[in-house]
C-alpha cells in the first residue's frame, strides 16, 4: 500500500514538472517527421498480464517492420534526430509515469518485457513476472541493454530475491547517474534479447 502510494505521488510529480519538457520534445518529434509523437509498444507485466507502454516517440513511424525491426543499434538510421537526443536524455521513457499512475508499472522493478521475449523464458525467467515491471530496475543500473539478455534477466532475478527500500534507493540514484552518463543505450556486440 505505501509503495503504491510513492509511486502515485512521485509519478504525479514527475509529471506535473516534466510537462514542459514533454510538451517541448512532442512538438519537435512532430516537427521532424509525420505521425503521432506518442508511441504505445505492447508489453507484459506482473504475472504475464499485457499492458501498452507509452513512450515519447524516437524512430520514424513504423520502425518496428522495416530495418532490424525490433534490435536497435546507436547508429540506427531509422532513429530521428529528435529521437537521438531524447535517447541519449532517457526522456523519450518520461510518459511511463502514466503507466505507473495506471498501475502498470511501479518505480523500481525489471524493465517491461515483449511478448515475443516471454515467449522464450525458462521456467526460472518467468519468475521475472512475479513483480511489477519499473521505470528502472537492478539490469538497468548494471549495464542496461548493453548486457546480454540472459544477464539482464538475472539481474532482475536477483534484485527480485533481495529487494527492500535501501536497495530500491540505491537503484534509483545509479539510475540519475547512468542517465547523465547516457551509457548502455544500445546492445553493441553482446547485448540484445535474443537467446
Amino acid at each position: 500500500m505505501l509503495a503504491r502510494a510513492v509511486d502515485v505521488v512521485a509519478a504525479t510529480v514527475g509529471l506535473a514538472l516534466g510537462a514542459p519538457i514533454l510538451g517541448l520534445a512532442m512538438l519537435a518529434i512532430v516537427l521532424e517527421s509525420p505521425g503521432h509523437p506518442i508511441y504505445r509498444q505492447r508489453r507484459i507485466g506482473k504475472d504475464g498480464r499485457p499492458f501498452d507502454v507509452i513512450k515519447l516517440r524516437t524512430m520514424v513511424p513504423g520502425a518496428e517492420s522495416i530495418g532490424a525491426g525490433l534490435a536497435v543499434n546507436e547508429s540506427d538510421p531509422r532513429i530521428t534526430r529528435v529521437g537521438t537526443l531524447l535517447r541519449r536524455l532517457s526522456l523519450d521513457e518520461l510518459p511511463n509515469l502514466l503507466n505507473v499512475l495506471r498501475g502498470d508499472m511501479t518505480l523500481v522493478g525489471p524493465r517491461p518485457t515483449l511478448p515475443v521475449q516471454v515467449e522464450q523464458y525458462t521456467e526460472r525467467q518467468r519468475g521475472r513476472l512475479s513483480v511489477k515491471p519499473g521505470l528502472t530496475g537492478w539490469a538497468q543500473v548494471n549495464g542496461r541493454t548493453s548486457l546480454p539478455w540472459s544477464e539482464r534477466i538475472e539481474l532482475d532475478l536477483w534484485y527480485i530475491e533481495h529487494r527492500s527500500l535501501a536497495l530500491d534507493l540505491q537503484i534509483l540514484a545509479r539510475t540519475v547517474a547512468m542517465v547523465l552518463r547516457g551509457g548502455g543505450l544500445y546492445k553493441g556486440d553482446t547485448g540484445g534479447w535474443v537467446q
